[in-house]
């Protein structure tokens, strides 16, 4: 039982509660997604309009290093948006907040923190023997 509320600490939240905060992580996801587009548009464009040797760039970090930092973070980004959408998926279905690996129900702090956890803390950690 949760100290504070009386409740199960192993339950997630109300389910319009729990769509709302995954749609908003999704949305603030897609934002991120657009800014590292046009960053990556920038970088790109800056080197087309100038001769870069980028194996001896004074400046530090190479134009290929920058593009492809950039270009992990939106690959990360994306990763997470249909991690997200799978999320609402199983919340639609009723799965969501219960280990696709054991069955056991997430813990509702792992899912305010990773909403869209599929996993329990044991599973995740591979500390679930036999399983």
């Amino acid at each position: 039982m949760d100290q504070e509320t009386g409740g199960d600490p192993y339950l997630p939240p109300e389910r319009e509660d729990v769509r709302q905060r995954l749609l908003a992580e999704r949305g603030a996801t897609r934002e991120r997604m657009d800014a590292l587009s046009r960053d990556f548009e920038a970088i790109v464009e800056a080197n087309a309009l100038v001769a870069v040797d980028d194996e001896h760039d004074p400046e530090g970090a190479s134009t290929a290093f920058e593009r492809a930092h950039v270009a992990a973070l939106l690959t990360q980004a994306s990763e997470h948006l249909a991690a997200l959408d799978l999320a609402v998926e199983r919340l639609e279905a009723g799965e969501y907040g219960r280990c696709e690996r054991c069955g056991e129900p997430i813990p509702a702090a792992r899912l305010e923190v990773r909403p869209a956890a599929t996993t329990c803390v044991g599973c995740a950690g591979g500390v679930r023997p036999g399983r």
